[in-house]
């Protein structure tokens, strides 16, 4: 159809443009275009995913076939509750991946000031604009001046900054007073346990996230969580609307959510993967500047060049515009282990 009266009935935020996208890694297909000669399979080190994913479950037939039941998503909230120490389902919103929820919430609240921690994830800078909202990045939380929402990343994603929940509860019960809200993304919390997490201390007027896709592996399930006073939760649902999260995401993430041990085996086997990896970047001339469970963030003069050496070996990593010479890696799977240090070995010696 091309018919020039439908595109004007869409509404849109006049500070929302159509090609205001970005990549933020994963893109393998695109980069597999700019080196059709690379090697395959591709090994994504780009995004900070667990490169030891979760085992998925056998999945009854009709979990596909049949709208996904109020009584599972119940089940789900519960044990997200329980494994991220939050105690009450009611405190729980379950949603298809946190980048719907960092899309959302900035809807729920008239424009006004925001101050974002960053160097951070650029989703929440961009989004928050999106809305007509006034972003300030800052460096430190003592930087926030008199704004009324403030955004951070804990443990940030790339440089690993950590604030401790204690810091972060005194900082919610400032922003509360002034009738604010703190946003805390813990997309790559799970490893560190439920006492480096903001949620079992209850914050006043604050929203936490948290992804399930990165901790077990399974990005493609689209899960992810964010917990808050009931009163937001009922309204962050209520925009979700119905079926928001599929049935075998239901089924996959309950499973999931209970087996602790797996959790357990998962860190140990990310830190000895993660020492292997370090070794490899410091033997390349690497400076690790930032790290994570799940990624190292590294600093090199010559990144971009590093870069293109990996990608002509298949190995795909995330690079920065505005941070030249910084290379995030996200923790590989034993096995890639190999093909790292023969594309480190293949970068050619500076002119």
């Amino acid at each position: 159809m091309n018919d020039p009266t439908v595109a004007p009935s869409f509404w849109a935020s006049p500070f929302c443009r159509a090609d205001d996208f970005e990549m933020h890694g994963g893109d393998t297909d695109h980069v597999r275009e700019r080196y059709p000669h690379a090697p395959e399979p591709w090994i994504d080190l780009s995004t900070g995913i667990n490169p030891f994913p979760y085992p998925i479950p056998p999945l009854p037939p009709d979990t596909w076939s049949r709208l996904p039941l109020r009584e599972e998503e119940a089940k789900l909230r519960l044990n997200a509750a329980h494994c991220y120490g939050a105690d009450d389902p009611d405190r729980i919103v379950s949603a298809p991946g946190t980048q719907a929820l960092i899309q959302v919430i900035p809807r729920l609240i008239e424009p006004t000031t925001v101050a974002i921690l960053g160097p951070t994830y650029r989703e929440h800078v961009r989004c928050w604009k999106r809305m007509g909202h006034t972003v300030r990045e800052i460096g430190e939380v003592n930087e926030i001046a008199d704004a009324k929402i403030v955004v951070l990343v804990n443990p940030n994603n790339p440089t690993g900054r950590h604030y401790t929940p204690h810091r972060l509860l005194s900082l919610a019960e400032d922003i509360a007073r002034r009738q604010g809200l703190l946003l805390v993304d813990e997309a790559f919390a799970d490893f560190l346990g439920t006492e480096q997490s903001l949620v079992p201390l209850r914050p006043p007027s604050t929203i936490v996230l948290r992804s399930f896709g990165k901790t077990y592996g399974l990005a493609g399930v689209r899960l992810g969580f964010a917990i808050a006073e009931p009163h937001v939760v009922s309204l962050l649902r209520a925009w979700l609307g119905p079926w928001a999260v599929s049935g075998p995401a239901l089924t996959i993430g309950c499973q999931a959510l209970e087996d602790a041990g797996w959790l357990t085996d998962a860190r140990a086997r990310l830190t000895t993967a993660a020492q292997q990896l370090d070794k490899l970047l410091v033997g390349a001339g690497c400076k690790i500047v930032g790290r994570t469970n799940l990624f190292r963030l590294a600093e090199h003069p010559r990144a971009q060049s590093l870069a293109d050496a990996l990608a002509r070996n298949g190995i795909h990593v995330r690079q920065f515009s505005d941070q030249k010479t910084w290379l995030r890696f996200g923790i590989p799977a034993t096995k890639a282990l190999c093909r790292i240090e023969a594309a480190f070995a293949s970068l050619p010696p500076a002119a």
